[in-house]
């Protein structure tokens, strides 16, 4: 060994042991991290907050009450809103303000949930068989908890941004009165402003057989619109039966309606999507992915799209089902009134007046009455900013390395659309992986992958800390 090489021997056995402690410094404080998240997504999950028996407020002053204790100065961290029981959270992480903020976002109501329909108390979280269960566990209490984890341990570690890293955590994303991005875009937008959004409630890691297939990022969404069918009969004594009955006239109409099936299109964002996923896949499906970019479409490869998966089906076409059914006003009496709440997700570009049109002539019946909930809040897509699809991808492929950054469609509705309409650019990434064909957001038994979650908190923190591009060592992994 020359006298060069010895002493570059020598210089190594410090530097290695610089690498293993700094590494195993690094375990211990994201397994430090790990422990503060599961106990943050258990405080989410066990805090109602369901539209109809919770309190979002409860839960914002819970986690405002996490962010004073890691330091968050009192005047940085608002419980704000007009509702008693529908506050939102705002925290503001300041930085040197050389940039406008990005803001990162997430909800904190859940859909109802019934214990008698679960296999586990909804409002409990379960650890089983390498899951999490508990409502809000997927939609989106899991995302919420990684951010609340974020800033609780960038401001443990003096880490100072460049910009201003703003949380927001809001009320009503699920339905309600609007307490939540549209009451902050009308009353406090000074609190939330920024130069774009990261939205954790879209987007994610594409589980296929329990393999990290693609990370998504929604760059655009679907347009929620539904309409009531609506059927009204004189009614009468139920020991005098009619051939003319509400229910039974609503229910034909209901099953006519389950046939329909609107025409499939792609748009640059879905194209783009199946062209990347092709790559992943082979045989027949990547065939069929890579004839979704051509005009016109290839319809039998566009059936067995649709056929194999509802997440493909959703992509490619609007679509429209019957969600609730309300009839009659007494046990001894014929119904006088039938009424069934059909949801619609349309393609962009889809025009509300002519889904109601489809639906019309689906039921082919005059006497049920087809009209809108609601008038549909249309977005448009966010445009690919390079800054925040290059911090996506870095962060990724130095967690799971080789995996695309997927533009994606929601096929469901988040706030993000709110904030496109007011004009900041929204991005839906999360950390947390799911399998596409096992997704129970709403339904029965709600859970994530432990280890997704655990996952899910180390991108985002390491996302926050990329975006703020702070003077500051590189996040701790």
């Amino acid at each position: 060994m020359t006298t060069r090489r010895r002493r570059m021997h020598l210089l190594a056995i410090p530097i290695a042991v610089l690498m293993v402690c700094t590494s195993l410094a690094a375990q211990r404080g994201s397994a430090e991290y790990d422990r503060l998240g599961r106990e943050i997504l258990k405080e989410l999950v066990e805090t109602d907050t369901t539209q109809t028996t919770g309190n979002t407020t409860l839960a914002a002053e819970r986690m405002a009450a996490r962010l004073l204790a890691a330091g968050f100065p009192r005047a940085d961290v608002q419980v704000v809103g007009n509702a008693e029981r529908r506050g939102n959270l705002v925290a503001r992480y300041r930085g040197r303000g050389t940039r406008k903020p990005v803001l990162f976002l997430a909800h904190l109501d859940v859909v109802d949930a019934r214990r008698e329909d679960w296999t586990f108390d909804p409002f409990v979280l379960t650890e089983r068989d390498g899951f999490f269960y508990g409502r809000g566990t997927l939609d989106v209490k899991g995302g919420a908890a990684t951010l609340m984890t974020t800033f609780v341990r960038l401001r443990q570690e003096g880490f100072v941004p460049d910009r201003d890293l703003i949380l927001a955590l809001t009320a009503d994303e699920e339905g309600g009165n609007n307490n939540g991005v549209q009451w902050l875009l009308a009353n406090r937008r000074d609190l939330i402003d920024a130069e774009y959004c990261i939205n954790v409630d879209a987007g994610g890691g594409e589980l296929r057989h329990d393999k990290l297939v693609a990370l998504d990022v929604q760059a655009a969404e679907k347009v929620y619109v539904s309409f009531t069918l609506t059927v009204r009969n004189p009614g009468g004594h139920s020991s005098l039966p009619t051939k003319e009955n509400a229910i039974y006239r609503l229910a034909a109409g209901l099953q006519r309606l389950a046939s329909l099936e609107f025409a499939a299109r792609t748009t640059d964002v879905t194209r783009g999507y199946f062209s990347r996923m092709a790559d992943l896949s082979s045989g027949q499906q990547a065939a069929d992915m890579r004839a979704m970019a051509g005009e016109p479409l290839d319809q039998a490869a566009v059936a067995r799209l649709s056929a194999g998966s509802a997440f493909y089906n959703a992509l490619l076409r609007t679509t429209c089902v019957a969600t609730m059914v309300q009839a009659g006003h007494a046990e001894n009496a014929l119904p006088q009134t039938a009424q069934a709440i059909v949801n619609c997700r349309m393609l962009p570009d889809d025009k509300s007046a002519d889904v109601q049109q489809a639906l019309e002539r689906a039921l082919a019946d005059p006497k049920i009455v087809v009209a809108p909930v609601a008038p549909p809040v249309p977005s448009s897509p966010s445009p690919l900013a390079p800054e925040v699809f290059t911090a996506i991808e870095t962060v990724s492929q130095a967690m799971w390395g080789h995996v695309p950054i997927v533009p994606l469609m929601e096929t469901g509705a988040t706030d993000g659309l709110f904030l496109r309409n007011a004009g900041m650019p929204v991005y839906g990434v999360t950390g947390i992986a799911y399998d596409v064909d096992d997704v129970r957001s709403h339904g029965k038994d709600e859970r994530i992958l432990v280890r997704s979650y655990y996952d899910g908190i180390q991108f985002i923190y390491r996302l926050a800390t990329a975006l703020g591009r702070a003077d500051h060592p590189s996040p701790k992994h």
